[in-house]
């Protein structure tokens, strides 16, 4: 179930986030999902990537061209 929650923003943001709203016509509220969306996925990634890079490197997987090469 959804419930409302509030979030205090300088105002400096807050304009900003508005001026943006209205330049993608797109509302405030759905910038900030979006940005948050965006953020828990790079969280998630980083948490990832930090337990499996051990397992990466001791099969010398230490770039990401060493990944694509693996995976040709």
């Amino acid at each position: 179930m959804k419930r409302p929650m509030s979030v205090r923003l300088p105002e400096d943001l807050r304009k900003l986030l508005e001026e943006i709203s209205a330049s993608e016509d797109l509302p405030v509220s759905d910038l900030i999902r979006e940005s948050i969306q965006r953020y828990v996925s790079l969280y998630r990634f980083r948490r990832l990537r930090k337990k499996v890079l051990p397992f990466a490197e001791a099969q010398g997987l230490l770039t990401d061209e060493d990944v694509l090469k693996a995976l040709k």
